[in-house]
């Protein structure tokens, strides 16, 4: 297996573990303030290739400018984000009823870290990319039947298309390596030395899971900039 959705879910299950069992609900704290700081570097990063590209930064805008696109291993699954999108206008609203995060966060055992991560990741890319967009999670496939994620006002129609835009796709050994920087970033700086421990033992538990030589790769991305594209 290569990097995948499964492989940046282990990731961010094993901050969530490690975080808790060091520092308890501190640590959970700490990591719902990660997952907000993850989600707003992809946001800002999205927001930079558009306004480059002399684009509005609309909800439009920002599905066309998406960094990711499932993986040949989820589709191998049969675990392909599923969404019935239940309203376009005013409000564009999806409902997803499979989804790889939650295959993996599952297959961990790892409900609590699931619904701690997926509740606020959404709205934090979105925040990042612009605040002024009012993107809702009012409930995950964590704790109910299926996702709900609203976009208030969304502006889009019926005729809208809203293909990526290949260009800005990012690989998921990019989004895994940048999942636990940001994380580790965090935790170090909120609890110093004891928070770099806590990335010190997800990054063996990932060698441990999937081999040094793709440990060794996230390891090697230390000094990039995620902030910036």
């Amino acid at each position: 297996m290569g990097f995948s959705e499964m492989t940046h879910t282990f990731i961010v299950a094993k901050y969530y573990v490690h975080l808790t069992e060091a520092f308890g609900e501190r640590g959970k704290e700490a990591f719902i303030h990660g997952t907000r700081y993850y989600g707003g570097q992809r946001g800002r990063r999205m927001a930079q290739r558009a306004i480059r590209d002399g684009k509005e930064l609309n909800y439009e805008t920002y599905c066309r400018y998406s960094e990711w696109l499932n993986t040949e291993e989820a589709k191998e699954l049969g675990i392909v984000n599923q969404v019935d999108v239940t309203s376009v206008a005013p409000d564009y609203e999806m409902h997803i009823h499979v989804c790889p995060w939650h295959y993996q966060f599952t297959k961990m055992g790892l409900k609590d870290a699931g619904l701690a991560y997926c509740s606020v990741l959404d709205a934090s890319i979105c925040r990042g990319f612009n605040p002024e967009i009012v993107y809702e999670v009012p409930q995950t496939l964590h704790d109910h039947d299926y996702c709900i994620q609203t976009i208030r006002n969304s502006g889009l129609s019926p005729d809208t298309k809203l293909e990526k835009k290949p260009e800005g796709i990012r690989s998921f050994e990019y989004h895994c390596a940048h999942a636990y920087w940001a994380f580790h970033e965090v935790a170090a700086a909120i609890f110093g030395a004891a928070g770099a421990k806590t990335g010190a033992r997800v990054l063996e538990d990932f060698a441990k899971e999937y081999g040094t030589e793709m440990a060794d790769t996230i390891a090697g991305y230390k000094d990039t900039n995620f902030n910036v594209i």
